[in-house]
């Protein structure tokens, strides 16, 4: 467990780093946004590529930022029953998702995408659009987005173990500052007389 531990610490390192320097192509989309516009008011001209180039670094950061996202906790969850469980069935329930269904989606995504990408970088695909960028390099970015978030399912896969068995700590429970809680908290404050936002208004009470 100790080399699987240091595996997923790796892991997690390089998809963090990827995804903390994918992020600033958001800037990059809104600088390029921006100029097209710009250029457009002003002299009339435009190009396809320009609209192109956006969609394609909105979806690097969609795509390369995906496995960092799912190492930090922020996917979206819906934690109706596991709310209701010790923390013992919510990591059963943790690894059971990574197993039978994170995995088999991966699985499909990773099979698909293969010979989606390997066929359009063969043809040499560009854009049917007038003056578009070429259309490899964009699926190339689906199948590094998937082969990243399969290597940090497996990460993640053996945090959960390793928690489980007591030899790590889960750092998105154990601070107790998890959405739920913060807004469980968060609603207990405004529920409260004494709080300005919530039950009687402070002062005497007379009218």
């Amino acid at each position: 467990m100790a080399a699987l531990l240091q595996l997923s610490r790796a892991i997690d390192a390089v998809n963090e780093r990827i995804g903390k320097i994918v992020a600033w192509a958001i800037v990059a989309a809104i600088l390029v946004s921006a100029v097209n516009a710009i250029i457009r008011r002003i002299f009339g001209v435009s190009s396809n590529a320009w609209l192109e180039l956006q969609w394609y670094l909105f979806g690097a950061v969609f795509m390369l930022c995906a496995a960092w996202t799912l190492k930090a906790n922020e996917h979206i969850r819906i934690d109706i029953v596991s709310n209701k469980l010790s923390k013992r069935g919510r990591d059963w329930i943790d690894i059971l998702g990574h197993i039978f269904f994170l995995f088999p989606f991966l699985a499909l995504m990773l099979y698909l995408s293969v010979p989606y990408f390997e066929r359009s970088y063969v043809s040499g695909e560009v854009s049917s659009n007038a003056g578009g960028l070429l259309i490899w390099p964009a699926k190339g970015l689906i199948l590094l987005g998937f082969i990243s978030l399969f290597f940090q399912w497996a990460s993640e896969l053996i945090k959960r173990i390793a928690i489980m068995q007591g030899k790590l700590v889960d750092e998105h429970h154990a601070t107790g500052h998890s959405p739920e809680v913060e807004a469980e908290r968060l609603l207990k404050e405004m529920a409260d007389p004494r709080h300005p936002d919530g039950g009687e208004p402070p002062g005497d009470g007379v009218r």
